[in-house]
């Protein structure tokens, strides 16, 4: 297997004040890759999925599939997946810690073998937290789950069935998790207030191909047909809309301009009004082309609002706001996704940015500059904002912490080089 480009740097040193020029090739969609990846375990036989990123995350998702007896080989952005046999459905606590997301291989598993122990991601007892969605829903479908120790022990002893399936909010983790015990169960499945996420239909549409019959996905009731068994397919994965409005908001903040290569337009038009407030220049070409020109004289759109798909993406608004806090005038963002989405705020005010966070709201106040400081990513899109402001800003910047964003940007360094930024990783 591969690894990601940045898995040995210890820190990132950005000299801002590049104005950024050129053309980029969006990579494949990391929210993507990974339930594509525990899907291939409901397989038996070969799959290969294209436009596969290089990604910790990605290569964590192959250890977990390797320990359960599949076969992974990685040749370029193609993997291949062989899921003939499966000779373990316990996934070791260290190995579900690697990756946030491992619970994805829950419904993958049961879906397969009917039963599977995992530990929750990071080991702790389960309390009132979203995964609880994930649990209700598949007891459900007749799986008894046993809560202890930050495990979990999952036995469907007559089978998964189908179920009707009604989610309190539309958590993509969850609806994941129910299409992939779903495909293979006995009946019908139907899921009322589904996510919508570009992510769901890439996965119906994969599981599809293999031999499932999935309708509805990219609307709130999906509805699954349980069949047999499925075999094995080829797929390509959708482009990262988030590295797309990443790159975009590293354009604009250098008052530069750029052409995206295998970016759907489709996939972030919640993300584009912002830069048309902004003043910035923004077309399409064709299928997936995006083209961004920014001027000098951008000002602050007025108020960002982070919502569920088709809303504004909660991943998208770290990098917005690093965008926001070098425009003239003030931006008001409203997280109402997560609790702890503006930790990325105070890192940002080292650089001289002027943010005030209350709770879920945060007001940025524009800048005319920003100078370089020594930051610390605490997360994966906190981080990616971090490399967005540094670019701004006067000076040279280190950002230590950076594994975070390895998760989920495939050669983040050498795609801003091929554009004219002064970025390394030491």
């Amino acid at each position: 297997m591969g690894v990601a480009v940045l898995s040995g740097a210890q820190r990132l040193v950005i000299g801002g004040g590049k104005r950024l020029s050129g053309e980029l090739e969006v990579q494949g969609a990391k929210n993507s890759i990974l339930p594509l990846l525990s899907g291939t375990v409901l397989c038996r036989g070969e799959s290969v999925l294209h436009n596969c990123p290089h990604l910790t995350d990605a290569d964590a998702a192959c250890r977990i599939l390797n320990c359960l007896g599949c076969k992974c080989k990685r040749e370029q952005n193609s993997i291949s997946i062989n899921s003939e046999q499966l000779v373990n459905t316990d996934v070791p606590l260290e190995l579900m810690r690697e990756m946030r997301s491992s619970i994805v291989f829950l419904g993958a598993i049961l879906g397969r073998a009917g039963h599977c122990r995992l530990s929750f991601p990071g080991g702790c007892e389960l309390g009132p937290r979203p995964i609880d969605l994930h649990i209700l829903a598949l007891r459900k479908m007749g799986v008894d789950i046993k809560e202890e120790h930050g495990y979990l022990d999952c036995n469907a002893p007559k089978g998964i069935r189908g179920a009707h399936i009604s989610l309190s909010i539309p958590s993509v983790g969850a609806t994941e998790n129910i299409i992939l015990a779903a495909v293979t169960a006995k009946g019908n499945t139907e899921i009322n207030n589904a996510a919508r996420e570009p992510e769901i239909v890439d996965l119906a549409a994969f599981l599809n191909k293999c031999g499932a019959k999935i309708t509805g996905a990219g609307t709130g009731t999906i509805i699954i047909e349980g069949v047999p068994k499925l075999g094995g397919a080829q797929h390509s994965v959708i482009p990262d809309r988030i590295v797309a409005a990443t790159y975009l908001c590293c354009a604009a903040i250098t008052r530069g301009e750029l052409l995206l290569k295998n970016a759907d337009f489709n996939h972030i038009s919640a993300v584009i009004p912002a830069f048309e407030q902004m003043g910035c220049s923004i077309y399409t070409y064709g299928k997936d082309r995006i083209y961004i020109n920014a001027s000098k004289n951008l000002r602050a759109p007025h108020k960002i609002i982070t919502s569920v798909h088709p809303g504004f993406p909660t991943d998208a608004q770290p990098m917005i706001m690093a965008l926001a806090s070098t425009l003239k005038g003030t931006t008001v963002f409203v997280e109402t996704i997560f609790d702890n989405r503006f930790r990325h705020a105070q890192e940002l005010s080292r650089l001289g940015a002027k943010i005030s966070v209350d709770n879920r709201v945060a007001v940025v106040e524009g800048v005319e500059r920003l100078t370089g400081a020594d930051l610390e990513a605490t997360d994966l899109r906190g981080g990616a904002a971090l490399v967005t402001a540094a670019l701004f800003a006067e000076g040279t910047s280190t950002i230590t912490g950076i594994s975070h964003i390895d998760r989920g940007y495939d050669d983040l360094v050498g795609n801003l080089r091929k554009i004219g930024a002064d970025i390394e990783n030491k």
